[in-house]
């Protein structure tokens, strides 16, 4: 009798290890838990309405009513009529914007050839024979900054007097879109008012929109480099695996609390924030990367233990016998039967980012005004616990949007690991 030698359907030679992929029989037993399935409904819901939260009929975040501080929830009447959008100065700005623009080169040229000069400076004169050419550097940052400025101030202006945070582009759009359907009417404060008398409802669907973003992106950023590094780590063993390994013992014992004060500190200041915003880069992306580079320790070793399992697998051997390159063996064939894996772990580490973030914003470090997130609305909850008077609102409302969405992640996360257990196949 001959061996006979299988090939897989389509000619590849990648087979994924038994159990690692999310099969139709995974896929039945997640549909099966229904609790798991509930969390999957009640999270795609809360992503819906965080992204769509420009279209909905709700007051502006930011918009204070002073002589409303702190007043309590109410829906009579339902809809308020003071959503009062400057459409006449939104259609003027490209006019103003257009002529702010045709300034931008001759400054933009001006700034790069005080940049040349004070380069060429500093290597021919001594440092104090570079002062002029290090104030007329300075001079033509400021005046390049100042227009940038400008015309960002015309953008955002009709959305700032009306209480808004500063938009993106598509949310701009979605607020005009809101504008066009429903008017000046919005919901009346169906859960109270804070202490300058701005909507609470608003700021919860508006607090979502970034304290979902900062879960995805730090959770996809803690992804990007824990897979990539626990891979490399686990396919080269040896002292390749050691050293690094031994690296994320190291920065096990370090607290990330005070690492992240310290880089949002050193981040924060005046001249290294300008210098990130000229790449478009500002507090609140910053916050995102430094929160999502500290949780990549864990996926690290979860990716390297499933790496050194895989790495002797009979595809492997066969990728590596018709020539494929190390990196095409990581990235191609051994990463994708890690998919499962990923996924399960996904879930568990975005409840983690969002209340760490959390945390950060009740302490003051996170989120700042105006932008807004369940962690801010949490801290601006809790200074209000007096012996006189709890407004419980305040505090009721951040907490259950923060806790369903977690709890509903953590659920689902636990559905996915007990639906893609190579163990429970057969049950």
């Amino acid at each position: 009798m001959t061996a006979k030698s299988i090939k897989p359907e389509d000619g590849s030679s990648r087979s994924p290890a038994k159990g690692m992929s999310l099969s139709q029989d995974a896929w039945r037993r997640l549909r099966r838990n229904r609790v798991a399935m509930l969390s999957l409904f009640t999270l795609g819901a809360i992503c819906l309405l965080a992204f769509f939260t420009p279209l909905l009929p709700l007051q502006a975040p930011d918009h204070a009513q002073t002589k409303l501080r702190y007043a309590e929830p109410v829906a009579s009447p339902l809809w308020l009529h003071t959503f009062n959008l400057d459409t006449e100065k939104i259609a003027a700005a490209p006019e103003t914007i257009s002529r702010l623009e045709l300034e931008l080169p001759d400054l933009q040229l001006a700034f790069d050839n005080a940049k040349t000069k004070l380069k060429l400076a500093a290597k021919t004169l001594s440092k104090e024979e570079t002062t002029s050419e290090q104030t007329a550097y300075d001079q033509a940052w400021y005046a390049l900054r100042q227009k940038q400025g400008e015309i960002d101030d015309t953008i955002q202006l009709p959305y700032r007097k009306l209480g808004f945070a500063p938009l993106g582009g598509l949310s701009r759009w979605m607020v005009r879109t809101r504008f066009a359907l429903f008017g000046d009417r919005s919901f009346n404060s169906i859960c109270g008012r804070d202490l300058l008398g701005r909507d609470m409802l608003s700021r919860l669907f508006w607090g979502a929109r970034i304290s979902l973003i900062v879960g995805l992106v730090a959770t996809v950023v803690s992804l990007a480099i824990g897979v990539t590094y626990g891979a490399v780590a686990g396919y080269f063993g040896g002292w390749v695996d050691d050293a690094m390994m031994r690296f994320v013992d190291i920065l096990y014992s370090v607290p990330f609390i005070f690492v992240v004060i310290f880089l949002l500190t050193i981040l924060g200041q005046e001249d290294v924030a300008d210098a990130l915003a000229a790449w478009g880069i500002d507090r609140i992306t910053i916050f995102f990367l430094v929160v999502g580079a500290i949780y990549w320790l864990t996926m690290s070793r979860v990716v390297r233990g499933q790496v050194i399992s895989l790495k002797t697998e009979l595809f492997v051997e066969s990728a590596r016998s018709l020539g494929a390159g190390q990196a095409r063996i990581i990235f191609m064939h051994l990463l994708p039967n890690l998919f499962s894996v990923v996924i399960v772990y996904l879930t568990l580490t975005i409840p983690r980012v969002m209340l760490f973030e959390a945390f950060l914003s009740f302490l003051g470090l996170g989120v700042e005004p105006p932008d807004v997130s369940w962690g801010l609305l949490a801290n601006e909850g809790i200074k209000v616990i007096t012996p006189v008077k709890i407004y419980w609102w305040l505090i009721l409302f951040p907490s259950v949007a923060l806790g369903s969405t977690l709890l509903a992640l953590n659920f689902l996360g636990d559905g996915l690991r007990d639906a893609l257990d190579p163990r429970l196949r057969d049950v």
